[in-house]
């Protein structure tokens, strides 16, 4: 087996604080909007569908975990290096490293996107990409406690935007719920395959493992980060099914921040607009994992400077958010993404951990054989 990654204890972190990762990873810019994509899947039922997706989740990280803890202290890019070898676990490092490029710069075009709509429409793309990618540089370039103290502070900041949700129930009907599993289950399933965008974003965890000072400690937190962003989406799901109309909801794009347009204070009128603003704050952790998971597998590859690669990475994400500029475009990478995620992300794991085994009893018998001899 591949040697466990050699860490010095300030750049380790505690096993509690993946609740927090985890749970800042998966929260982004699809909650934005993910009800309509499912209630066409799924109708009445989509939050079933977001149920069974939340499930899957728990069981695909129970996988990841069962891996990473029959290699001790490595991380994705060095398990499948072990397991594959030298040139097809490169190649797959490769392709993992193109993944987080791809996830990165998805959560950054969308969000350019709802800002361009909601807020600022005559602001050049250019302009907030390069703010964004300014603002992920500088947590980058602070070192992985950084990135989790963002995470931290995002979903911290971000609390007092659930309760806002309350207000539409006041107009909600429970009769638009009904009635219950009226679609089959395969209307269901391909609702709970259409999150896929929406909930990914553990994955990280693969990454982040050899990082945890506790490691025999991280299944409360991750199974408790992922708790909370089910029932975040389920929550949302639930308010949102209940309170548009089914032809109104699949014609809504962002059907989260249209909730939000109808609350409004004395003090402020367009309570949205604050909302779009703060997203910011949530969507930060999702760019910044996925750019500090693809330099982790670039040291791998290449021997790179962090200060070197996240300009380069930045700068190619620039150029493409530069090329994809209309809501088709949008749309079409995020359903191939999607597509492509949900094999990188729900089925991968579950494949690899029974290889992993094997590869550990064929070695373990090497050995054993050796010593005999």
């Amino acid at each position: 087996m591949t040697k466990p990654i050699q860490l010095s204890p300030k750049d380790m972190i505690s096993a509690y604080l993946l609740f927090f990762i985890i749970h800042g990873a998966q929260v982004g810019v699809g909650i934005q909007g993910f009800q309509r994509i499912i209630y066409i899947d799924a109708r009445q039922d989509a939050w079933i569908s977001v149920l069974i997706a939340g499930i899957a989740t728990h069981i695909v990280t129970f996988c990841m975990i069962k891996t990473l803890e029959i290699y001790g202290s490595n991380d994705l890019y060095g398990i499948q290096i072990d397991i594959f070898g030298k040139w097809i676990g490169n190649l797959f490092n490769l392709m993992y490293i193109v993944y987080c490029f791809v996830a990165c710069f998805s959560v950054l075009r969308n969000y350019i996107e709802v800002i361009q709509a909601w807020l600022f429409p005559s602001i050049g793309t250019w302009f907030l990409s390069a703010t964004l990618l300014i603002i992920i540089i500088y947590a980058f370039t602070g070192g992985l406690r950084v990135i989790v103290g963002v995470s931290f502070f995002s979903i911290i900041l971000s609390l007092w935007i659930l309760p806002m949700l309350a207000f539409p129930l006041k107009y909600s009907t429970a009769e638009s719920l009904f009635p219950i599993l009226e679609n089959d289950f395969r209307s269901i399933l391909k609702g709970a395959h259409s999150m896929t965008f929406t909930i990914i974003g553990f994955e990280i965890l693969n990454i982040v493992y050899p990082f945890i000072k506790d490691k025999e400690k991280i299944r409360k937190p991750v199974h408790l980060g992922l708790l909370l962003s089910t029932l975040i989406y389920l929550a949302v799901m639930l308010v949102s099914i209940t309170y548009y109309s089914g032809g109104k909801l699949v014609k809504t794009i962002w059907a989260t921040l249209t909730l939000f347009s109808f609350i409004s204070f004395p003090f402020v009128e367009r309570f949205e607009f604050i909302a779009v603003c703060f997203w910011m704050i949530i969507i930060l952790p999702n760019m910044c994992f996925y750019l500090w998971a693809a330099y982790r597998g670039a040291t791998r590859l290449w021997n790179i400077s962090g200060v070197k690669f996240v300009w380069l990475f930045s700068f190619f994400i620039f150029i493409c958010s530069l090329v994809i500029q209309t809501r088709t475009q949008i749309n079409t990478m995020n359903t191939i993404f999607g597509k492509v995620a949900f094999y990188v992300v729900f089925v991968y794991p579950i494949l690899l951990w029974p290889i992993a085994l094997l590869k550990k009893n064929f070695t373990s018998k090497k050995v054993k054989h050796n010593e005999q001899a």
